[in-house]
């Protein structure tokens, strides 16, 4: 794709006064952020962070965004990946049937699930591999997003670790002792500051035979610059799992969640999910 020649008609593909196209132009940008993080988002994310109420009406917003991909790709007769394939559900990890209006697979509804994921994966490594997303925005008249916690990441390189206090230990205690929490049995306890062989300790760690969940907590206390580093640290915590898992020849299934007593900033929503880390906000303990 060369440098735009008509970028005022290409821009049109995505104008117009109807909300879900208003919307589109917002969600476009999150969506190549979210491609060059290499990370899915969840439907539910997505309109967190866009401000919808209902995720359920982002169907047609992905869909006027697939339309001016596809007019795109027509008028610069060059191939765009599929983008709206980022955005998944929860229940199986896959974007909703309508992306089989876009996805170069007939009848896509119809495909096992596993196929499904397979079609899709492949369309994702083409996505994540894309080079010209910020032609693709500057040709629809949009710009990349720029990052607004940069001045608080250099804040937190110059603090450094400060020593653990008692509501944090007390808010590690109880979420060791309440696996339901994170979706598991009450026999499930966890264990509190974990340490890795690279001498790293993770505050909860609950391991079974399917999974290992691994859990940064944050209490009441913690600053947005604190739940920003807790964010970091889960980055962290699963590639420690993951690496000794392969080292005691265990094929790598684990999770990590970042587990607050209050709730989530919402300046901080864009690197939770540019990231890909699960969060659990707002509990309470008793």
């Amino acid at each position: 794709m060369n440098e735009p020649t008509g970028q005022k008609s290409n821009a049109e593909f995505l104008q117009g006064s109807k909300l879900y196209i208003q919307r589109a132009r917002i969600a476009l940008p999150i969506l190549v952020r979210q491609a060059k993080a290499r990370k899915s988002i969840y439907y539910s994310d997505l309109a967190e962070e866009m401000g919808m109420p209902n995720p359920r009406n982002l169907n047609w917003v992905l869909g006027a965004i697939g339309n001016a991909l596809k007019n795109l790709e027509e008028l610069n007769n060059e191939k765009i990946p599929l983008v709206n394939c980022i955005v998944i559900n929860k229940s199986n990890h896959l974007p909703g049937e309508g992306i089989g209006w876009f996805i170069e697979s007939k009848q896509f509804e119809k495909l096992s699930k596993n196929q499904k994921k397979e079609l899709v994966n492949q369309v994702l490594s083409d996505v994540f591999s894309y080079q010209k997303w910020d032609l693709v925005l500057k040709q629809l008249g949009l710009k990349p997003l720029k990052s607004k916690v940069l001045k608080e990441l250099d804040i937190i390189k110059r603090i450094g670790k400060s020593g653990e206090s008692e509501f944090h230990l007390k808010f590690k205690k109880f979420l060791a002792n309440n696996p339901q929490i994170f979706e598991l049995k009450g026999e499930n306890k966890g264990t509190i500051e974990y340490q890795f062989p690279s001498a790293d300790s993770i505050d909860v760690i609950f391991q079974n035979k399917s999974e290992i969940i691994g859990v940064e907590a944050k209490s009441k206390i913690s600053d947005t610059n604190d739940i920003l580093r807790g964010l970091f640290q889960c980055v962290k915590y699963q590639a420690l799992i993951e690496a000794e898992q392969k080292v005691q020849d265990k094929i790598p299934n684990c999770r990590v969640v970042l587990a607050l007593e209050n709730k989530f900033p919402k300046e901080l929503i864009s690197v939770k999910n540019q990231l890909g880390i699960e969060v659990l906000d707002e509990i309470k303990m008793k």
